[in-house]
C-alpha cells in the first residue's frame, strides 16, 4: 500500500484565520474556509451568468431582423464583448473554480486548501475585477468593444485620447482575472500534490482530482503568455509603444500567437473538471465503476500536453505559412484522441448499467451529447481548407458555444445539482431541475444548432446586420436565446427554495462514492476535524456509507454496484492521526 508523505501536524493545525458565525453573514467576509469560499465563487458566477446572458439576449435582439435597428453598431460591439468577457471571465472560471474549492479538499481527505489566505484573497479579486470591467460602461466612449480576444489595431484606437478608456478597464480587469487565476492554480496544485490522506496515491485519486491538475498545470503554463500580452497591449495603448501596432512597426499578428497561445487551452482549463464532473458521476448513476480508471487519468495530462500546441489553428486565414498549417492540423486532430478515450469510457460506464434519470444525470447525458457534436465540428475547423472557409463565420461561433456552454455549463449544472445536498445540508427539487434541463436543453439546441447552417452558407460573424437570405437561422436562433433566458427560472428558484426551506440531505443521498459522502451533509469546518481517513482500497471502492468487503460478484442493494469488476474492493479505515 502506498502512504502519501504527509505531516500530521499540517493536518492538525489550527484554522489560521477562524470563520465567522456558523450563518449567512459568513459569505460575506474575508473567510478562509474553502467551502464556503466555494460558495462565494458559486453564488458570485452564477449572477453574472445571469448579466451575461442578458447581454446575450440583447445581443441576439438585434440579430432578429437583418438591419441594424435596435441598437448602433458601435454599441452592439460593445455589447458582445462584454457578453464574450463576462461569461468567460465572470462565470466560467469562477464557478468552476467554486466547484474546485468545494470538492477538492474533502475528495482528497485534507481538511482545506494549502494556502487559505491567497485562497481568499482569489475570490476577493473577482468582485474588484468585475467592478473595474463594468465600470468601462460608464466612461466616455463606452466599454471595449474589439471582442473577447481583443485584437490589435482594432484595441489601440483611442480617438478620444483619454486614459480611462473602456479598452484600458478591460484590459486591467484581464489583468487583475489572471492574477486571480494564478494564486487559485498554485493552491490546487500545491493541495493535491502535498495534502493527500495517507494512502491516497496517484492512482488512488478519483478522477476529478486528476482533471483539475492537469487543467491548474495548464494554467500556470499558459496564463503567463496572455499576461505579457496585456501589459503590451497596454502600454501601446496608453503610451504609445509599438508591439503591436503596424502603422510604427508592430506586428499585430504576434498579439494572436501570445493570445491563443493560453486562450485556446484556456477552453481546456474549463472543459478538463468538467470531464472530471462527467467521470464522478457516470458511475454513480449508472452504478457501474468507471471503465478504463487509468487511462482515462492518463488521458487528461494527454490532453494538457497537446493543448499547448495547437493554438495556429486560430490563424490558418493569417498568412501562416503552409507547412506551419499542416503541423497544426496535425497536432490539432490528435488531441481527439485523449479526448476520444474519456468519451469512450463514459459510454463502456453507461453500457448495460442501472441509470436513474435524475437531474444531474440529465445535464451529464446531455453535456456528453452535446460535446461529441461539439467534438465533430471541432475536428472539422481543425482541417486548414474548411477552416479558412468558414474561419470568420457563425460556423466557429456554433462550434464554440457547443462547447463552452452546452458541454462545459451543462457539466457545470450536473455537478451543482449533484453536490448540492452535501454542501447545503438540503435536497433540491427534482421536478424543477427536470424542467430547468428540459428548458436548457432545447433553448441551447435552438440558439446555437441553426448557426452551423447559416456559417456554411456564408453568415458573417461579429455583424449587427447582415443579408436577409440568413434571417431565418437567425431568428430561430434568437428564439432559443430568449428560452435559455426563461430557463434560468426555475434554477434560480430551485436554489434558493431548496437551501432555505428543502427537505434536510442525508450525508450520502446517492448512495455515491469518494471520500466527501463519509462527511455529514453539510460538512464540519475542518472536514475530517478528528479521524482522517486512511485509503486502503482501489479506486472508486471508497466513500459508501460505511465499510464494505467484496469477495464475488454480488447482486445490486442499498451500498453496493451491480458490477463483478467490485470483488477486489476492500475497505477504507478512519484513523484519528498520532504524532507517534
Amino acid at each position: 500500500m502506498t502512504i502519501t508523505n504527509y505531516d500530521e501536524r499540517v493536518l492538525k493545525a489550527s484554522h489560521p484565520v477562524p470563520g465567522a458565525p456558523n450563518n449567512w453573514k459568513r459569505f460575506f467576509g474575508f473567510n478562509t474556509d474553502a467551502k464556503v469560499i466555494g460558495i462565494q465563487y458559486i453564488v458570485t458566477a452564477l449572477f453574472f451568468l445571469l448579466l451575461g446572458g442578458l447581454l446575450g439576449m440583447l445581443v441576439r435582439g438585434e440579430l432578429i431582423t437583418p438591419p441594424s435597428d435596435l441598437f448602433d453598431p458601435s454599441v452592439y460591439n460593445g455589447l458582445y464583448t462584454m457578453h464574450g468577457t463576462v461569461m468567460l471571465f465572470l462565470f466560467l472560471f469562477p464557478v468552476l473554480s467554486g466547484l474546485t474549492n468545494l470538492l477538492v479538499p474533502p475528495m482528497i481527505g485534507a481538511p482545506d486548501m494549502a494556502f487559505p489566505k491567497l485562497n481568499a484573497l482569489a475570490f476577493w479579486l473577482v468582485p474588484v475585477f468585475s467592478i473595474v470591467l463594468l465600470a468601462s460602461f460608464f466612461v466616455p466612449g463606452g466599454p471595449a468593444s474589439s471582442g473577447w480576444w481583443s485584437y490589435p489595431p482594432v484595441s489601440i484606437q483611442n480617438p478620444l485620447g483619454i486614459f480611462f478608456n473602456g479598452e484600458m478597464l478591460w484590459i486591467t480587469a484581464i489583468g487583475l482575472s489572471g492574477v486571480s487565476s494564478i494564486i487559485g492554480a498554485l493552491n490546487f496544485v500545491t493541495t493535491i500534490i502535498r495534502m493527500r490522506a495517507p494512502g491516497m496515491s496517484f492512482f488512488r485519486m478519483p478522477i476529478f482530482i486528476w482533471t483539475v491538475l492537469a487543467a491548474q498545470i495548464l494554467q500556470l503554463l499558459g496564463l503567463p503568455a496572455l499576461t505579457g500580452a496585456a501589459i503590451m497591449l497596454f502600454f501601446d495603448l496608453n503610451f504609445g509603444t509599438s508591439f503591436f501596432n503596424p502603422e510604427t512597426g508592430g506586428d499585430p499578428v504576434l498579439f494572436q500567437h501570445f493570445f491563443w497561445f493560453y486562450s485556446h487551452p484556456a477552453v481546456y482549463v474549463m472543459v478538463l473538471p468538467v470531464f472530471g464532473i462527467f467521470s464522478e458521476l457516470f458511475p454513480v448513476y449508472s452504478r457501474k465503476p468507471l471503465f478504463g480508471y487509468k487511462f482515462v487519468a492518463i488521458a487528461s495530462f494527454g490532453i494538457t500536453i497537446l493543448s499547448l500546441v495547437v493554438w495556429v489553428h486560430h490563424m490558418f486565414y493569417t498568412g501562416t505559412p503552409m507547412w506551419m498549417r499542416n503541423i497544426f492540423m496535425f497536432t490539432t486532430m490528435l488531441i481527439a484522441v485523449p479526448t476520444g478515450v474519456k468519451v469512450f469510457a463514459w459510454i463502456a460506464t453507461l453500457w448495460g448499467g442501472n441509470i436513474k434519470l435524475n437531474t444531474p444525470m440529465l445535464f451529464c447525458l446531455g453535456g456528453l451529447f452535446n460535446f461529441i457534436f461539439g467534438g465533430i465540428t471541432g475536428v472539422m475547423l481543425a482541417t486548414v481548407p474548411i477552416d479558412i472557409h468558414v474561419g470568420n463565420t457563425y460556423f466557429v461561433v456554433a462550434h464554440f458555444h457547443y462547447i463552452i456552454f452546452n458541454t462545459i455549463a451543462f457539466g457545470i449544472f450536473a455537478g451543482i445539482y449533484h453536490w448540492f445536498p452535501k454542501f447545503t445540508g438540503r435536497m433540491f427539487y427534482e421536478g424543477l431541475g427536470k424542467i430547468h434541463f428540459t428548458l436548457t436543453f432545447i433553448g441551447a439546441t435552438l440558439n446555437w444548432l441553426p448557426l452551423h447552417w447559416a456559417g456554411l452558407l456564408g453568415m458573417p460573424r461579429r455583424v449587427a446586420s447582415y443579408d436577409p437570405e440568413f434571417a431565418i437561422w437567425n431568428v430561430i436562433a434568437s428564439i432559443g436565446a430568449f428560452m435559455l433566458g426563461v430557463a434560468s427560472i426555475p434554477f434560480i428558484l430551485n436554489m434558493v427554495s431548496s437551501w432555505s426551506r428543502g427537505k434536510k440531505a442525508p450525508p450520502n443521498p446517492w448512495n455515491a462514492i469518494g471520500l466527501e459522502w463519509l462527511l455529514p451533509s453539510p460538512p464540519a469546518h475542518e472536514n475530517f476535524e478528528e479521524d482522517i481517513p486512511t485509503v486502503l482500497n482501489e479506486p472508486y471502492c471508497y466513500g459508501l456509507n460505511k465499510p464494505f468487503v467484496v469477495d464475488e460478484e454480488f447482486a445490486l442493494s442499498d451500498h453496493q454496484f451491480e458490477s463483478a469488476e467490485y470483488k477486489n474492493c476492500r475497505t477504507i479505515v478512519l484513523e484519528e492521526l498520532t504524532n507517534d
